[in-house]
Formats: C-alpha cells, sequence, structure tokens
C-alpha cells in the first residue's frame, strides 16, 4: 500500500507505472512554468544578451525558455508535481 497526503492508503503501483505518472506530473509542472516564464522573458531586452536580438531571437527565445522550465521542474520547479501526482493516483483509484 503507498500512504498519500489526504492520509488514505492506495495500492502501489508497478515502478514503470509510477514513473510515467511522475514524468506526466512534471511535464504538467514544466507547462505550468513555461507560461509563467514566458511574459518575463517577453519583457527582457535581450538584444545584448547572447541571441543578440532580431529574427533568432525570435525563433530560439520559445524553445529557451521551454528549456529553462523543464530544468526547473526537473530540479523540483514550485514544488506542483507531487500534488499533481498525488490527484492523478486519486482520480485512478477512483475509477475502480
Amino acid at each position: 500500500m503507498m500512504r498519500v497526503d489526504s492520509g488514505q492508503e492506495m495500492p502501489a503501483k508497478s515502478d514503470a507505472a509510477q514513473g510515467k505518472l511522475r514524468r506526466t506530473a512534471e511535464d504538467f509542472t514544466s507547462v505550468a512554468l513555461n507560461e509563467l516564464l514566458k511574459p518575463i522573458f517577453d519583457t527582457a531586452d535581450m538584444s545584448d544578451g547572447l541571441i543578440g536580438g532580431g529574427a533568432a531571437e525570435q525563433a530560439f527565445k520559445p524553445m529557451m525558455v521551454a528549456e529553462i522550465a523543464k530544468n526547473i521542474a526537473r530540479n523540483g520547479g514550485l514544488g506542483l508535481a507531487e500534488p499533481v501526482l498525488q490527484q492523478m493516483l486519486r482520480l485512478q483509484e477512483a475509477r475502480k
């Protein structure tokens, strides 16, 4: 049995299934962080930075922001992944 934050017991999922759910929760966190970071990078003047503005900046900035968001999510993010994972487990258990 696996214990969740609500205090209720849930059957343990296989390692592969739990790994897939955890990756999905991290992906959700990454998408949320990407949306939070976009306005920051949209308003930042990066013309003197590595990309240097212009067409290259417009093309590569969204990819750079997405990778930054993925990196933050992989390293703990905002703490969203764990509650999202717990909710996904609850929803799956409720379907049974």
